[in-house]
């Protein structure tokens, strides 16, 4: 099975625990508020939302996607940081066992932060993920994440 493993890291004025919040805690309802044509809602099927819980992410109509379910793997509110797994569904498409999410807040001194998320693939044998395909989910983190921003300072006190 091979993985393939990619980075990206996303600067914000937003404060870390602030993003963190958004991004992380109430994803589940701020990001089909914000942004119902990625995703449509969020169903927890098991668990009480730490590690351990499975969730079932029904995708919005400007997806490509209908839905995966995706394990929470790690969950550090002091650190900052939140590891999952999507383990089921459409977006693995067909050649990949799973999709693994690293994501962590790091405070920067102007009093924002930066978003580091490390992503990686299995692939089942002999599935090639594309560079297209790894592009394509960069883009769409990096939108979903500046919408979340956006979100943030149009409404400080959330």
């Amino acid at each position: 099975m091979a993985s393939i493993t990619y980075d990206i890291e996303i600067p914000s004025p937003i404060p870390a625990a602030k993003m963190y919040k958004a991004v992380v805690l109430d994803a589940d309802t701020l990001i089909p508020k914000i942004m119902p044509q990625a995703i449509k809602n969020v169903e927890i099927l098991e668990g009480d939302g730490g590690v351990g819980t499975i969730k079932l992410i029904h995708f919005g109509e400007g997806s490509q996607y209908k839905s995966v379910k995706h394990r929470v793997d790690a969950l550090d509110t002091e650190n900052l940081t939140h590891s999952y797994s999507i383990v089921e569904g459409d977006a693995l498409m067909g050649g990949l066992e799973s999709i693994t999410y690293h994501v962590k807040i790091v405070p920067t001194e102007d009093g924002g932060c930066i978003c580091k998320n490390r992503s990686i693939y299995q692939a089942k044998g002999g599935f090639e993920l594309t560079e297209e395909k790894i592009k394509e989910g960069k883009e769409k983190a990096m939108a979903m994440f500046k919408a979340i921003e956006a979100y943030l300072q149009a409404n400080p006190e959330a």
